[in-house]
């Protein structure tokens, strides 16, 4: 049998990574390696992909960009996607633009081999696997790292949100920065841009890891949120509205968080925050704390509606270095 051309396209390193170790040891395959949907696309033009392992959330083009190009071009080429964004009509949509099949991320190796026997893809070999091995991929950042980890809850925590509200949410890049306080000052007023703001505060602790989750809202969109979630009494205030949400998204997200590098999450009980006096106070308590912080900005929209809402999670200084230990195997 000859070599199977592989094209694994991802944006993130530790992603590319994990997929690598995923493969097969007896599959004959040659891999290339792309960092975004367009480097992807013209890797499968350019006939190196008989078999694509596709990601949703990417620069440039998405994934779904790309299955609508191979769709288009009529490009041959079979596409499994591997993605962080579990919602029941993401699975419906790539499967609709000609996805063999979808697994969540991080995949298995059993699950994945299991699936490329079962599409007939996988005949097994005697020959090693001629791929670029894990070892020639530079070294993960933590930054890189952590940010597949975050991709991966905050896939979670919007198939909650989409489950609950009966919606398709549409999800970031997950932006992952130290931030001395003063810029995390700016990070702020810049979402706030002129408007008023609302936020839900709500901290977090467990296995030495600690920091602030901050859901933030524009005022002028919670009457479109009450319509979502179909508030049909006047005893349900929109503060009881936002932190319901809060809930959901946060603890969600933090979930997905914590059983990736095996910790368990106390939470603290969810406080609303006023406009931009109350985000500047939660700031000024903080402050020695958050000297500098480990930021993690996710920017939600809901498909169909008016709605937008950015989820920050702030980490201590003092949560890196541990958070960093959790992750040293997938960084090597």
């Amino acid at each position: 049998m000859p070599t199977i051309p592989l094209l694994i396209c991802d944006d993130s390193n530790m992603a590319r990574k994990q997929l690598l170790r995923a493969l097969p040891t007896d599959w004959d395959v040659s891999v290339t390696l792309a960092t975004n949907g367009k480097e992807g696309i013209d890797a499968i033009r350019q006939g190196l992909a008989s078999v694509v392992l596709l990601d949703l959330t990417m620069p440039e083009m998405d994934g779904y960009q790309v299955l609508a190009a191979i769709q288009a071009e009529q490009l041959q080429t079979k596409v499994i996607v591997i993605s962080g964004d579990v919602q029941t009509e993401a699975v419906r949509r790539v499967m609709a633009m000609g996805a063999l099949a979808f697994l969540k991320k991080p995949v298995e190796p059993l699950e994945l081999k299991t699936l490329l026997v079962d599409l007939g893809i996988l005949v097994e070999s005697k020959s090693a696997v001629a791929i670029v091995p894990p070892s020639a991929i530079p070294a993960t950042s933590f930054q890189d790292a952590f940010r597949e980890v975050i991709n991966i809850a905050m896939g979670r925590a919007a198939a909650l949100l989409a489950r609950v509200l009966g919606v398709f949410v549409h999800l970031p890049l997950p932006n992952v920065n130290m931030l001395e306080v003063g810029e995390l000052h700016m990070a702020l007023a810049d979402a706030q841009a002129g408007e008023e703001l609302t936020a839900v505060c709500q901290g977090y602790i467990g296995g030495g890891i600690a920091g602030e989750a901050l859901l933030i809202f524009h005022r002028s969109e919670i009457a479109d949120m009450a319509k979502l979630m179909q508030r049909d009494s006047v005893d349900y205030s929109d503060m009881e509205m936002l932190l319901d949400l809060s809930t959901i998204l946060i603890g969600a997200c933090l979930t997905g968080i914590a059983e990736q590098i095996d910790v368990v999450f106390s939470q603290g009980h969810p406080q609303i925050l006023g406009a931009q006096g109350g985000i500047e106070e939660l700031i000024r308590v903080n402050q020695r704390r958050w000297k500098k912080t480990l930021a993690v900005e996710l920017s939600y929209s809901i498909e169909g509606h008016n709605i937008h809402f950015d989820l920050l999670l702030l980490f201590t200084e003092d949560s890196v270095d541990r958070l960093t230990k959790k992750l040293a195997y997938v960084m090597s």
